[in-house]
C-alpha cells in the first residue's frame, strides 16, 4: 500500500479518509477541471485548497467564491469584471475574479447556485478559456484552473434541469468526495482532540483529555453538520469544562435534521423481518464494543473480562467491525 502523505488542515487516518486523500493528490498532479461534492461542513473548500496547493499552480492565486453569496445580476459581474461605462456608476473598469485568479485556481463553491445565464457564461469559458467583461467588445483569455463544489446530488439537478448538462460534464472531468464524518471511522476523536489542542494554544489554556464517555458519544453520533459542527461543539465544550477531563454524554439537541433516523442504516421498510433483526443487532454490538474499547483505553485483555468474554471472542467481534484498539489508546 502507498503511503499517503499529509496534508496540512487535514486530519484522519481512516481507510475512507485515506483514500480519499489519495485520489486527492492523484487529481493535484493533472491541471484540469475538479468537481469536489460532499455534505456541508466536510471539507470541500479545504481538498480545494490542497489541490491547488499539490499542483503546477500552487505559486499562483488561489480565489474562493460562494456562487450562492452572489446575487443574480452580479454573477457574471463577479466573475467577468467589467468595462468602463458598462453599466451606471461603472467608472472604472474592474477585473473579474477569473482575471484575479489568472494563472491559479478559481473555487466556484455551491456551483450548483448559479443561474442559468451565468452557467451558460461559464460553459464557454471552459470551453476556450475565453470570456468577455461586461460592456466590452474584446474577447480576452485567461489560464485559470476551474475546481467547483457542491454540497447537493449535482446529477440530479441535471435530471430535474436545473443544471445544464454540458456544464456538468464539463466539471467533471474529474471528481473528488469528501466523505461524511459518520463514516470516517474514530477521526472524528482524532478531530476532537486537534481542536482542544488549537483551541489551548489559542486561549493560553491547559490541554484537557476527553474523558471516555465523551469518545463514546463522539463515535456514536451520527454528526449531520460534519466537521464543521465538531469543531464548534468541541471548542464549547472545551471552554466551558471546569474538570480535569471533557465530558459529553448526551446527544446534540435542536433541528429537526437531527430527529431522522441514522443515515447509515437503510430504511426499516425495506428490509424484511429477519434483516432488519439482524441490522439493529449489528448496530448494537458495534455500539457495544466501542464503548468497551473507550473505557478501558483499548486494552483487550481488560476489555474481554468487563464484557464476561474470551479475549479471542472479543478479538473476532473487533475484528468483525473493523475496530482497532490502538486507536483508543492514549500517547
Amino acid at each position: 500500500m502507498n503511503e499517503v502523505p499529509a496534508l496540512p488542515g487535514f486530519v484522519g487516518n481512516s481507510a475512507t479518509f485515506r483514500e480519499m486523500l489519495a485520489i486527492l493528490g492523484r487529481i493535484a498532479r493533472y491541471d484540469t477541471t475538479v468537481l469536489v461534492s460532499g455534505e456541508t461542513g466536510t471539507g470541500k473548500e479545504m481538498a480545494a485548497r490542497a489541490i491547488h496547493y499539490q499542483g503546477q499552480r500552487r505559486d499562483r492565486p488561489f480565489i474562493p467564491v460562494n456562487c450562492g453569496a452572489l446575487p443574480d445580476h452580479l454573477v457574471e459581474n463577479e466573475l467577468f469584471g467589467h468595462a468602463r461605462g458598462a453599466y451606471t456608476d461603472a467608472r472604472e473598469s474592474q477585473l473579474g475574479l477569473i482575471a484575479q485568479a489568472e494563472g491559479g485556481t478559481l473555487f466556484l463553491d455551491e456551483v450548483d447556485t448559479l443561474t442559468a445565464k451565468a452557467q451558460v457564461s461559464l460553459l464557454r469559458f471552459l470551453q476556450d478559456g475565453q470570456y468577455r467583461r461586461l460592456g466590452s467588445s474584446r474577447t480576452e483569455k485567461a489560464d485559470v484552473r476551474i475546481v467547483a463544489a457542491c454540497n447537493s446530488d449535482l446529477a440530479g439537478s441535471v435530471d430535474r434541469q436545473e443544471f445544464r448538462a454540458d456544464l456538468y460534464y464539463r466539471l467533471t472531468a474529474m471528481e473528488l468526495q469528501v466523505p461524511p464524518l459518520r463514516e470516517r471511522e474514530y477521526d472524528a476523536v482524532l478531530l476532537a482532540r486537534q481542536v482542544v489542542a488549537e483551541a489551548a494554544s489559542q486561549y493560553h489554556l491547559t490541554v484537557k483529555d476527553l474523558h471516555p464517555d465523551t469518545v463514546h458519544w463522539l463515535l456514536a453520533y451520527s454528526w449531520p453538520g460534519n466537521v464543521r459542527e465538531l469543531q464548534n461543539r468541541i471548542q464549547r465544550e472545551f471552554l466551558l469544562c471546569d474538570g480535569p477531563q471533557i465530558v459529553v454524554r448526551e446527544m446534540v439537541p435542536d433541528s429537526d435534521r437531527r430527529c431522522q433516523p441514522d443515515r447509515r442504516i437503510a430504511a426499516p421498510t425495506t428490509l424484511n423481518f429477519n434483516e432488519a433483526k439482524q441490522q439493529v443487532l449489528q448496530s448494537f454490538e458495534r455500539s457495544q464494543l466501542l464503548r468497551l474499547m473507550s473505557e478501558c483505553a483499548g486494552n483487550v485483555s481488560s476489555a474481554a473480562r468487563l464484557a464476561g468474554k474470551e479475549r479471542r471472542a472479543l478479538g473476532k467481534l473487533l475484528k468483525k467491525h473493523g475496530i482497532e484498539p490502538d486507536h483508543f489508546r492514549h500517547s
